[in-house]
């Protein structure tokens, strides 16, 4: 797939919205890509997770993994496409870890898949995660990089299936809330 059939699949699916944000990082945005909006359609999730693979079919990976929760299924549908096992971390007391069993073997070669990226915090600790039991983290692969290529993974090389690059304020700077704009209500958690 390429970009602009990224792009053009999100918003038919209404998973790119605009107004007033709050993202899970804390800043505020005029823009969001709820990525469930898409994901909730097995075929189209299926799609973006082959264009995922697609770039690793050769790079020998032997698990994919993803942070929960939308990461659990595009790290199912991933190691699908390439064959591989797809495991999940999650957190527990704010840190994150595997969890349910997982592990890795000392050298295993992991993909590491994310749905949305703004400051890449959570992949960091994803890296580390890997890293700390015995994984070579090969790649990073993003559905949306909305961090406007300022999320960083060191020697750990990324690719997003669509870049955007999207304005983002901390909440004290933040022109939306100057001129009084409410939160929009969005995901799971009905926030504001």
């Amino acid at each position: 797939m390429t970009e602009a059939e990224v792009k053009e699949l999100l918003i038919k699916t209404g998973a790119i919205m605009d107004g007033h944000f709050l993202l899970t990082s804390g800043l505020h945005s005029p823009h969001y890509v709820e990525k469930f909006n898409v994901l909730q359609q097995p075929k189209y999730t299926q799609q973006l997770c082959e264009a995922m693979a697609e770039k690793f079919k050769d790079a020998n990976i032997e698990t994919v993994v993803g942070p929960m929760t939308g990461g659990i299924l595009l790290a199912h549908e991933t190691g699908k496409a390439l064959g591989t096992r797809a495991i999940f971390t999650e957190r527990v007391d704010g840190k994150m870890t595997f969890r349910r069993g997982f592990s890795l073997h000392e050298g295993e070669r992991v993909l590491i898949v994310e749905d949305i990226v703004t400051t890449g915090g959570s992949i960091k600790e994803v890296i580390e995660v890997v890293k700390a039991h015995g994984g070579v983290p090969v790649a990073v692969s993003m559905l949306v990089d909305r961090s406007g290529g300022r999320a960083d993974f060191g020697e750990v090389p990324c690719t997003a299936l669509l870049h955007m690059d999207v304005e983002t304020y901390q909440p004290e700077e933040c022109p939306l809330c100057q001129q009084g704009i409410e939160m929009t209500k969005r995901g799971s958690t009905g926030k504001k």
